[in-house]
C-alpha cells in the first residue's frame, strides 16, 4: 500500500474549525494530519490573521500558514450576518467535531453554542478553547497565551532569579492548549463509540492557563506539603544536580544531564575530577544538591577548555546524556532529524517548501501532509455545493451580499 493511500486513525471524522490565530487552528491541524476532514470557517477577505504574520512568501502569505493550514478546506462565512450563521449551523450539523476558540459567549451570540446545536446533532463533540475556561470569575477576560502563561505559574519558574520572568520565543500556551484539545476530542470520540456507537457527544473545555498549569509537575504538592515555592533557576532545574547548560571554548553551548548516580560518576571521571566521582557525599542526588556550586564550577571550567564537539564526543563515549543547543539551521541539516522524517516538502506556486511533520509517529496509521494551507475560501464551491447542496445562483447571491468571498 502506498503512503498516499494508507489509512489514518481519524479517517471519516468531519471537523468544523471556527476561530483563528493559534490554539484552535493548531488543534485542527493535528486532527487533519491524522485523517480528519477539517473544514475551516474564515471571515471573508483576509481570513485567519496568521496568513499575514511574520515572514511572507511571494504571494504575501506567511510561510507559517502553509504549515498551520495544511490539509484543511477553507470556507469563508461572515458570521456577523444571519445567513452566514445559518450556513455555519448546517456545516456543524453535518460534523462529528467543532473547534472554536472565541471568548466565552461569542458562539452563543451567533446561535452556534453547544446547547443551540445539541438537539440537531447530539453526537457532536464540541471543543472550546479560551484563555480561562467557560466559567469562573475570569471567564470573560481576554486571554492571550502570553498572559495565560503568566497566571498559570509557568512564567514564574522560567528565567533567572534576578531578572524578569522569561518568555520562550514561541506561543507555547496556544500550542499546549491545542494539544490538550486534541486529547480531549479523541477521548470524547472514544467515549461516544461506547454502547454500540450510540453514545452522545460532549463539551471539551480547554483553558490556556490550565493547559500550562498541567505542566507544573510537583509545584503544587511541594507547596502544600512543606511550603516550598519553586523559584526560577536559570539554566538549571531545582533539586536535580547536575543538569545544566555550559559554554564551550568555541562559544557554543552544550546541555549535560549527569544527575543519575552512576552517570555522575562517569561524568566526573571524564571531566577530570575522579575525586568528586568517588566522594560519598556526592553519591546521591540529595548530597549533590548541597554541592551544586562546586560541581557546576568544575563542569563549567572543563567545558570552557574544549570545543563543543569535543565535550559531546567525550561524554557520549562514556554514555553521559549530552547534546548541543540547536537553532533551526542545525535541525534541518541534522541527519537524525531527517532520517526520522521530521520535515515534509510541499509545493507553493511551483517552489518547494519544507514544513514540520506533526507528531506522534504511528507505525501502522501514520499522519501525513496532503496539501499545504491554501488560499482564503479556496473550498467554498466544493463545500457549499457538494455538502450543503447550494446551486450557482445561491452562491452568486451570497457573494453579492458579502456572506462569502
Amino acid at each position: 500500500m502506498t503512503e498516499a493511500k494508507r489509512k489514518r486513525p481519524l479517517d471519516g471524522i468531519r471537523v468544523i474549525e471556527v476561530g483563528q490565530l493559534l490554539a484552535g487552528p493548531f488543534c485542527g491541524s493535528m486532527l487533519a494530519y491524522f485523517g480528519a476532514e477539517v473544514i475551516k470557517i474564515e471571515p471573508p477577505g483576509k481570513g485567519d490573521p496568521i496568513r499575514g504574520w511574520r515572514a511572507l512568501d511571494d504571494s504575501g502569505t506567511s510561510f507559517w500558514w502553509r504549515s498551520l493550514g495544511r490539509n484543511k478546506k477553507s470556507v469563508t462565512l461572515d458570521l456577523r450576518q444571519a445567513k452566514g450563521c445559518e450556513l455555519a449551523r448546517q456545516l456543524i450539523d453535518s460534523a462529528d467535531v467543532v473547534i472554536e476558540n472565541f471568548r466565552p459567549g461569542v458562539m452563543e451570540k451567533w446561535g452556534l453554542g453547544p446547547k443551540d446545536v445539541k438537539l440537531s446533532n447530539p453526537k457532536l463533540v464540541y471543543a472550546r478553547i479560551s484563555g480561562y475556561g467557560q466559567d469562573g470569575p475570569y471567564a470573560k477576560k481576554p486571554g492571550f497565551a502570553s498572559v495565560c502563561e503568566g497566571i498559570s505559574g509557568f512564567r514564574y519558574v522560567n528565567g533567572f532569579a534576578d531578572q524578569a520572568p522569561v518568555r520562550p520565543n514561541l506561543s507555547i500556551g496556544d500550542t499546549i492548549a491545542g494539544i490538550h484539545a486534541v486529547l480531549g476530542i479523541v477521548l470524547a470520540l472514544f467515549e461516544r463509540q461506547k454502547e454500540g456507537g450510540q453514545g452522545e457527544g460532549q463539551v471539551v473545555d480547554v483553558a490556556l492557563y490550565e493547559a500550562m498549569f498541567n505542566l507544573m509537575e510537583g509545584v503544587v504538592p511541594e507547596y502544600d506539603g512543606c511550603g516550598a515555592v519553586r523559584e526560577p533557576s536559570g539554566t538549571t532545574i531545582t533539586g536535580i544536580v547536575p543538569t545544566n547548560t555550559y559554554r564551550c571554548k568555541n562559544d557554543k553551548y552544550v546541555v549535560i544531564g549527569g544527575n543519575g548516580d552512576s552517570i555522575f560518576q562517569r561524568l566526573m571521571v571524564a571531566a577530570g575530577h575522579p575525586q568528586m566521582a568517588d566522594d560519598p557525599h556526592m553519591a546521591n542526588n540529595a548530597g549533590r544538591v548541597q554541592c551544586e556550586a562546586e560541581i557546576d564550577k568544575a563542569l563549567t571550567d572543563w567545558c570552557l577548555s574544549l570545543d563543543s564537539d569535543q565535550v559531546i564526543q567525550t561524554l557520549e563515549d562514556v554514555r553521559v546524556p549530552c547534546g548541543p543547543i540547536y537553532n533551526v539551521e542545525d535541525m534541518m541539516s541534522d541527519p537524525h532529524f531527517n532520517e526520522r522524517g521530521l520535515f515534509e516538502e510541499v509545493e507553493i506556486d511551483g517552489k518547494p517548501l519544507k514544513i514540520p511533520a506533526i507528531l506522534p509517529k504511528l507505525s501502522d496509521t501514520p499522519g501525513r501532509t496532503d496539501w499545504p494551507g491554501g488560499e482564503v475560501g479556496s473550498h467554498n464551491d466544493e463545500i457549499l455545493q457538494d455538502l450543503l447542496a447550494l446551486d450557482d445562483a445561491q452562491l452568486d447571491t451570497l457573494r453579492a451580499e458579502g456572506v462569502i468571498d
